[in-house]
């Protein structure tokens, strides 16, 4: 495998993350593609560059991907992920990027000798911003986290565990976490607007303040509390909006319990 292609994959589901994935991949040249989807309008985006059928009986004869990356729904994976047992073997990886779903239950479903990881990425994938955390299952070969660290790479920042616990907690903060931040630029609309500001003003400066600091907060090396410090001049307005929002049972007790919530959910999702 050299710098600019990939070997043969295989993608089970082309919804918004599989296809923000799968465009990744396209970009850093990927050559050869199969996507069961059998919703032919999520993969139309990809006609003509790679091939796409609608259910793991359509897969061409003889195809052999290096990896099967799953992109299914969890609820999905104990129906799916039989069909494709027969895939797996010592020169094929199964990636899942399904949410709460654990390595012992999936290789339950693909056979016992299948080699699992299991991958927690983000939304901001689609413009190669995404930040993911894997963990490999048993058997998984260096050749094999490598070929899958190359994958995941392609659409964002990779970091790995070797707990596969984490994942949970990792699925409540950085795989949902993209929703806390859209809520947050909902919210700031929406209080712009009650304060008296025109929607489409206070629409594009809730959007643009977001998307700044996140940018600011990539770009610095300080850590987010000292960025926050660096915002809130004493007795003045951030101050005094800060006070509102870190009271007790506010902001931070909150969120704190809302990751729980999520991290309970992803467990659940596991089975």
């Amino acid at each position: 495998m050299t710098e600019t292609s990939l070997p043969p994959l295989l993608l089970v589901g082309c919804g918004k993350m599989g296809g923000a994935m799968l465009a990744g991949w396209l970009e850093r040249g990927l050559a050869e593609a199969v996507v069961v989807e059998p919703q032919p309008a999520a993969a139309a985006a990809f006609a003509g560059r790679v091939t796409v059928v609608p259910s793991p009986a359509a897969i061409p004869a003889g195809f052999r991907p290096a990896a099967v990356v799953l992109a299914i729904k969890p609820q999905e994976a104990a129906a799916t992920l039989p069909a494709f047992a027969h895939l797996a073997g010592p020169d094929t990886v199964f990636l899942s990027i399904m949410a709460g779903r654990n390595v012992a239950g999936m290789r339950g479903l693909l056979g016992g000798a299948a080699a699992v990881i299991r991958a927690m990425p983000n939304t901001p994938a689609a413009v190669r911003q995404g930040f993911t955390v894997a963990c490999p299952g048993p058997g998984v070969t260096s050749g094999q986290k490598a070929l899958a660290d190359t994958l995941l790479s392609s659409v964002g920042e990779v970091a790995w565990v070797e707990d596969e616990t984490m994942i949970d907690p990792v699925t409540a903060v950085s795989g949902g976490g993209p929703a806390y931040v859209f809520l947050l630029a909902e919210v700031m609309e929406a209080a712009a607007i009650e304060q008296g500001l025109p929607p489409d003003l206070a629409r594009r400066m809730a959007r643009a303040t977001v998307a700044g600091s996140g940018a600011l907060l990539a770009a610095s090396p300080e850590n987010s509390a000292q960025l926050r410090k660096n915002v809130t001049s004493p007795k003045g307005t951030t101050e005094r909006a800060l006070a509102v929002l870190m009271q007790p049972e506010a902001w931070p007790v909150l969120m704190s319990k809302a990751i729980a919530a999520a991290t309970d959910r992803s467990r659940e999702l596991g089975g």
